[in-house]
Order: structure tokens, then sequence, then C-alpha cells
């Protein structure tokens, strides 16, 4: 299987309906507690600050942004461009750290959106050709699956975006997903 699907040395594993549900508690938070309109976040930017967070340099990179979404997550929500299927499958865009090569995947109701991430992401951890893996899970759905498949990746770069600590030690990297996210909503540090 390996030899048919081609990934890209940097993948970033993306759950729509995670970010969806984090950007909109966020938003009405930090609308509130800062009495103005946030800015609409630029896909571009956020995916950009994922990376910086995830170790990538300025160069030739080729980072590859495999979004997961149903019917109920396929536009993100408060971000230009939002459409998974119309505005962001198979495009791209390049800036200092390479190419960002985006990728709508659709549980077309086959399957959960959760099973259809995992699934996903045991591919990518199974591939020899990836050697950075960020993860976007939905974690409050998936239970458990995610750290445990994570902990036995071996020989990979990894960094998990999650909105709270891991709940048990784990041995590969995790970030705070709420950081990238108030960057790219135009929240600054001497506001809060």
């Amino acid at each position: 299987m390996d030899d048919k699907i081609k990934l890209a040395e940097n993948v970033m594993l993306i759950d729509a309906a995670f970010l969806n549900f984090v950007v909109k508690d966020m938003k009405r938070h930090f609308e509130r507690v800062l009495n103005r309109t946030l800015q609409f976040i630029d896909l571009t930017e956020l995916v950009t600050y994922l990376a910086l967070d995830c170790g990538i340099e300025e160069g030739g990179n080729e980072i590859q942004l495999l979004m997961v979404y149903d019917k109920d997550s396929s536009a993100l929500f408060y971000t230009s461009p939002s459409d998974l299927k119309k505005e962001l499958d198979g495009m791209a865009f390049r800036n200092s750290f390479g190419e960002f090569l985006f990728t709508g995947v659709s549980s077309e109701e086959m399957v959960s959106r959760g099973d259809l991430f995992v699934d996903l992401l045991n591919i990518v951890a199974d591939s020899k050709q990836v050697k950075r893996m960020a993860v976007v899970s939905f974690n409050e759905e998936y239970g458990d699956r995610v750290t445990k498949l994570l902990q036995n990746v071996k020989d990979k770069a990894i960094v998990q975006f999650r909105m709270n600590e891991a709940e048990t030690p784990v041995n590969y990297r995790w970030e705070i997903l709420a950081y990238p996210l108030m960057h790219a909503l135009g929240i600054h540090g001497d506001e809060l």
C-alpha cells in the first residue's frame, strides 16, 4: 500500500470538525473578553503557524495537509478559504517554508469521521516517506485511539496539537492549539 499512496515528508492531518469546534469557542470567548470582533482566519497563515510549531524551517519543504471532514464540517468556520471540497481540495500555496498542498478527505457517510481520521493516521504513521507528522485530532470523540497509535510510531517527528495537556505521559511532542489560533485570529499577547 505504501507504493500506491504517495505522501510528502511533512504531513498535517487535521480533523475539520475539531478545528471548527475550537475556533467557534475561541471566537465567542475572546470577542467577549476583548470587546471587539476578531479577524477571519487566513488559512495560509494558520497552517504556516502550525508548521513553525512543528519545527519546519524555511526552505523548499513540501507540506501535505489532509483535512478530514464529514457533511457537518465540510466548511471551516470563520476561515478563508473555507470550503474543503470546492475551494481547498487539490489546491496549494507556496511561501518561504515551501509548498503547502491541501487534500480534503470526506467520510462520505460510509464511515464515521473519527474512524476515517484514525485510518488515515495509521497510513501516515506507517509510510516510509513521512518524516514529520502534525496531528490535530478530536480526542474527545476518539477516546485514546490517537494517543495509543502515536505512542507506537517510530522514526518520525510528531507534534499533536491539543487544547489541553495530555492525560498520560507521551513519548512525542504536543502543543496547545490555542496559541497558533490566537495569532491567526489577530489576538495579541498585550491584549490579554
